[in-house]
Parts: structure tokens; sequence; C-alpha cells
């Protein structure tokens, strides 16, 4: 295999906590089947269908967020919910499951892994952040979306309270959210 092909999948991978997948290498210009090649030879493991990660790409502990978001194929998945609270730092919620929301019309017919929680929603852009690389909903949707799945009111009150004393919601949407919690 031509290094260049293996180092435009490598830098892709690098960005996506060591994972590539076969839409990413399809955008890229280069068969899907090199993945496979790849895995072959033990330079990449296969994780799920579509989806390999570089073994050489060192862990940091947040892989599992990044390969949820690359789980759906053919769109990518953003972190939300509990999940999201957890990753903006909002609160001291430990979610059970990897949260996801996908486009309201996009449809999986495989078997979602056990670990997973799927929501569907068309997010508009400003409710779209990234941390720390992975792909996620803005403080503000999460405690929406906390509120709406009824998170411990507790739990909501100290991210309302977290992202307020870090200046992440202000003014109307401050007061919004505050008068959803008590409402809920």
């Amino acid at each position: 295999m031509p290094r260049d092909v293996a180092r435009i999948l490598f830098d892709r991978a690098f960005d996506q906590y060591g994972f590539v997948t076969a839409d990413d290498a399809r955008s890229l210009g280069i068969n899907h089947q090199r993945l496979v090649d790849m895995e072959r030879r033990g330079t990449l493991e296969r994780v799920a269908r579509g989806l390999y990660r570089f073994r050489v790409i060192p862990y940091t502990g947040r892989e599992h967020l990044m390969e949820a978001v690359l789980w759906p194929r053919r769109t990518r998945g953003v972190v939300s919910h509990d999940t999201a609270l957890h990753l903006h730092d909002l609160c001291d919620i430990d979610p059970s499951k990897v949260h996801i929301t996908v486009p309201r019309a996009y449809r999986i017919n495989r078997t979602i892994p056990s670990g997973y929680a799927i929501h569907h929603r068309d997010l508009s852009p400003v409710d779209r952040a990234v941390v720390e690389g992975i792909p996620t909903v803005t403080p503000l949707r999460a405690i929406k979306d906390g509120i709406d799945t009824h998170v411990d009111p507790k739990l909501v009150d100290q991210a309302i309270d977290t992202a307020r004393r870090r200046g992440l919601i202000r003014g109307r949407d401050l007061a919004d959210l505050d008068r959803r919690a008590r409402d809920a």
C-alpha cells in the first residue's frame, strides 16, 4: 500500500482519537477495501462495521465517546443528554450509557450496542459544540435535554449553576432554563 494512502488515513484518524471510517476513506478518494487490507496487516483494528482504529495512536480515555459519535454510519452523531452534561463537566452525573443524537430522519438498521442510547433530533448549528475534538451539544441543549429526560433535579440545578458561573449560559436562555427546571 502506498505510504501516502496510509498517511492520509492516519491524519484523519489522528483528529478522531485514532478512528477512521469507511465513509472517511470514500470522502478522501480512497477505496474502503484499503481499510480491510490494513486490518489484515495489523495496522488497524476493526471496531465495528465500517469503523476502524489505528493501533499506534495512544488511548486518552475519551475514545469511547468518539467511537459512539462515529458508530452511526452515513451520518455523524453528537454526544448529548447525560453524556454531554458529563463531557462539559456541568454536574456530578455518571451516565450509564453514552447518549448520542442523530438526525430525526436517520434510521438505524442494525443492533444498537447496549452501551448506547440513541436520540433523534434535528440540531441547529447553535445547538452544536466540540469539546476536546468530540462533537457534542452545547451546555444549553444538554441541560434542556436533561430536564426533558427527567435527570435528577439536583443535578440539573448543579448544571445550571455551573453554566451560570462559567458564563456559558446567560440572559434569556438562563431565565428560560430556570423556569423550565422549576416547572419540570
